[in-house]
């Protein structure tokens, strides 16, 4: 144990906080993604509900986060803690194989033994007791040599997320939970959904993965061996004076895969996975919809207003308003609706729809209007 209570001495907490978050448009744009919003009313924006829930299990000088240049400022404000060596910055986005893969090969660099949890920027949990419990048992199946995936009990049959199909339970000290993942399995129809979930043995995939950095890369070398050799070289040159010019000549070239194909998939088929399961309150707040139940404990007689100036008169209406001006917006008889109101964008839909949202940042992309992305 180090200095701050329930912390480990070699574990690193990584933040990758990237990723547009194309669902919420247009409360979340280029320059201002969805880790950078309040969405749970907490008056805290969801990065640093992150870094709060890290800081005692890894102490505030052990988490690292990769970010994109252009939200540099942004994060350096919400996080005055984060010491500089610490801040690892992507010129573009290249999903979360490059930005995990960084972030461990700088890290093992400077420690060999570290062993690193990687927790995305912008999830709510608030049962942080159960968090705090789930991720010290992933430690110790870490320290055991394996990878370690929280994966979270499911509360409905959500056609949302992967799942991980999990097998028997394992004895590994320090991990009493542990077992042994099977596979992880794509984003399901609602009757394959509903099959899992009855099944009990299948977890929702929350994105959550914790090893000792050298087991992550060699694991990630297999399966992508120029991207770990990209990686290699640009940890060699992260603390020097070189790094400027090694990352203009490398990460351009980097392979753009999600960690879960790299490492977490070829994993669980080598018998290298182990769940953690969390029966901790979790949601990645993939959508209106999701902040619509956040807000009314899944009641669906409540209307969720967020926005510190939102003026909203309604009149038995449900669903979730969202303002960022100060325009009245009236609402009388419309259930589960969603209006996000910005100063040069308004959306309208349901719920129902919530998922759609994407489709109309595809189509403002093709038709050129990137002015309010």
């Amino acid at each position: 144990m180090s200095q701050h209570e329930g912390s480990f001495d070699n574990f690193y907490s990584v933040i990758p906080a990237g990723g547009i978050g194309s669902r919420l448009w247009p409360l979340s744009r280029a320059d201002a993604p969805k880790f950078l919003h309040d969405l749970t009313g907490s008056g805290q924006t969801l990065l640093r509900d992150t870094w709060d829930r890290l800081a005692p299990l890894s102490g505030p000088d052990r988490i690292m986060v990769v970010t994109g240049r252009a939200h540099r400022a942004a994060v350096e404000k919400q996080l005055p803690e984060l010491s500089d060596p610490n801040v690892v910055l992507e010129s573009e986005p290249k999903d979360s194989s490059a930005a995990i893969g960084l972030a461990a090969a700088i890290l093992l660099k400077r420690d060999p033994d570290v062993i690193i949890g990687s927790f995305a920027a912008d999830h709510v949990i608030r049962d942080i007791r159960g968090f705090r419990r789930s991720v010290r048992e992933s430690i110790a199946v870490a320290n055991a040599g394996f990878i370690a995936a929280i994966g979270i009990t499911p509360t409905e049959p959500a056609i949302g997320f992967g799942y991980i199909h999990c097998g028997a339970a394992l004895n590994i000290e320090g991990a009493p939970s542990a077992i042994g993942a099977k596979s992880f399995v794509e984003k399901p129809n609602f009757e394959t959904a509903q099959s899992y979930v009855a099944s009990g043995d299948y977890l929702w995939n929350g994105g959550m993965f914790i090893s000792r950095a050298d087991v992550l890369l060699e694991q990630l070398g297999k399966a992508e061996p120029d991207l770990l050799d990209g990686l290699t070289q640009l940890a060699e040159a992260w603390d020097t004076p070189q790094r400027g010019a090694v990352v203009d000549a490398v990460w351009p070239h980097l392979a753009k895969i999600a960690i879960d194909y790299t490492v977490a998939e070829p994993a669980a088929a080598e018998g290298k996975l182990v769940v953690v399961p969390g029966d901790f309150d979790w949601d990645d707040v993939g959508d209106f919809a999701s902040i619509a139940k956040l807000h009314s404990g899944g009641r669906k007689s409540d209307l969720a207003i967020l926005g510190e100036n939102a003026r909203v008169l309604a009149d038995k209406s449900t669903g979730v308003v969202i303002s960022q001006t100060d325009r009245l917006i009236s609402l009388i008889g419309v259930n589960d609706i969603v209006v996000v109101d910005t100063p040069d964008a308004l959306l309208v839909t349901t719920t129902a729809n919530a998922q759609r949202v994407k489709s109309v940042v595809d189509a403002l992309k093709i038709s050129g209007r990137s002015d309010v992305l």
